[in-house]
């Protein structure tokens, strides 16, 4: 009788073939993966590990998604290589899309969860997560494997998720693995991120979830695949990581307002305290926008007793950067003689990112109604948003060949998009311009600008 080990496996939890034949299985197909939510993170993720696997069953509650991704065809824009990736892999039966995701986790032994966790006033709302889990929990099979990639408040993996799939499954906690594995991607740039532009994290529940997490992104990714000590921890670095970036872009906006009465500019200074290799300070704007930086530090404020004053205190000063631009506007047209109710204003960007067609808490949204309230009319343009898009803003769109027709008394660059660079300043009469993002060089023209962090740059 022969004694030789399966030359293919299913399952990688609690598994005991050779960590080779557990790899060659996982990237040959052997072991099905379902990816649970297809947007702007988890349509590059699905792709890649369907590149990497050639078995993989995205899931998304939209239908028009999931028919777009079985046609071939990308519902998500922005993202390099992601179209062309898309249409290969369906076409060759690597990756396929439904809506029906009990369905998928029955047929998957690899389970990933990326579906956004947004907010409900301060509140983390984990609907989506919980919905995701619940499903899979339904097709839950011994041996399975259940990687979350969503960010969520720490804690959510052993209190919500773990305990949701075994009353789903009916199955006991040490039948299955789950381990936390943040994404690290950024918009625009997400297949080359999760290829290995930064080290892959991974932290399971037990000892056996960390080992089958690493046997899923090693192949994944180029990079180093780092081991937290356990989920939680795991869970608290994605979110560290939005935490520190939104306490250092306050301290850089505390600094900026500093330009005046030192009469200093202090993105220079920032600039130069940045050769030392210890000082590493953030670019202060006009605000922080985004599906990330402005609702982490709400995963750890609303669910802990300790209190957090500076991570509270740093979210404060990041959400007046609108109302500082439009302070700095109006008292300089007030001085010029047009009041604030009788000014015509122009919002340069209305995206929260350069390129990026996303206007989640993007700063143009607050800036445009503390001018609307005060009487301004208000004109917005953004050259990677269509007209309906940024007709949510509190403003009327313009197009940007457009603009040179306006009117105007003001404009404040709020997104420093590649498009604007084009702009015929001289074509524009003399205007307060408010430069949110040390973007602009108007030294040639009569307009007096006032940018933020350096003061008055010009006029």
């Amino acid at each position: 009788m022969s004694h030789e080990r399966p030359r293919e496996v299913r399952s990688l939890y609690g598994s005991d073939a050779p960590p080779a034949v557990q790899r060659a299985s996982l990237t040959s197909g052997a072991v099905p993966v379902a990816v649970y939510g297809l947007g702007k993170m988890g349509l590059p993720l699905a792709a890649v590990l369907a590149e990497t696997t050639g078995n993989v069953t995205g899931v998304d509650i939209d239908p028009a998604v999931v028919e777009r991704v079985s046609a071939g065809e990308s519902p998500v824009d922005g993202e390099p290589g992601l179209p062309e990736l898309v249409s290969e892999l369906v076409a060759a039966g690597d990756l396929r899309a439904t809506s029906d995701p009990v369905a998928a986790a029955s047929d998957a032994s690899v389970h990933v969860v990326i579906v956004p966790t947004v907010l409900r006033g301060t509140d983390p709302d984990l609907s989506s997560l919980a919905a995701a889990v619940e499903s899979i929990g339904a097709g839950l099979d011994p041996g399975d494997l259940v990687l979350v990639e969503s960010t969520v408040p720490p804690g959510t993996c052993a209190d919500v998720v773990e305990p949701t799939l075994a009353a789903e499954s009916g199955l006991s906690t040490d039948a299955f693995g789950l381990a936390f594995c943040p994404e690290r991607t950024k918009s625009g740039r997400a297949l080359a991120d999760i290829r290995g532009t930064h080290p892959k994290i991974v932290g399971g529940r037990d000892i056996e979830s960390t080992r089958a997490a690493r046997v899923v992104y090693e192949p994944v990714t180029s990079n180093d695949v780092l081991v937290a000590p356990d989920v939680t921890t795991a869970e608290c670095v994605k979110v560290f990581e939005g935490v520190y970036r939104d306490v250092n872009i306050a301290l850089a906006n505390e600094l900026a307002r500093l330009a005046d009465e030192l009469a200093v500019d202090v993105n220079r200074a920032i600039d130069l305290a940045n050769t030392q290799p210890f000082c590493d300070i953030h670019d202060p704007g006009v605000g922080v926008g985004g599906h990330c930086i402005p609702y982490y530090p709400f995963f750890l404020l609303s669910r802990l007793e300790t209190p957090l004053p500076l991570t509270r205190r740093a979210r404060g000063i990041n959400d007046a950067m609108p109302s500082f631009a439009a302070r700095t506007l109006v008292q300089e047209l007030d001085e010029r003689g047009v009041p604030a109710d009788e000014a015509r204003v122009l919002l340069l960007g209305l995206a929260y990112r350069p390129g990026v067609a996303e206007t989640r808490k993007s700063p143009a949204g607050p800036l445009a109604t503390v001018l609307s309230e005060l009487g301004t009319t208000v004109y917005g343009t953004d050259p990677v948003l269509d007209e309906s898009t940024a007709g949510e803003f509190d403003l009327t769109p313009v197009a940007l060949e457009d603009v040179p027709e306006l009117d105007l008394d003001g404009v404040v660059l709020v997104t420093a998009h590649p498009e604007f660079d084009g702009l015929d300043w001289g074509a524009l009469e003399e205007l307060v311009v408010v430069d949110g993002r040390d973007a602009l060089d108007l030294s040639g023209t009569d307009h007096w600008v006032y940018t933020i962090g350096s003061g008055v740059t010009n006029g």
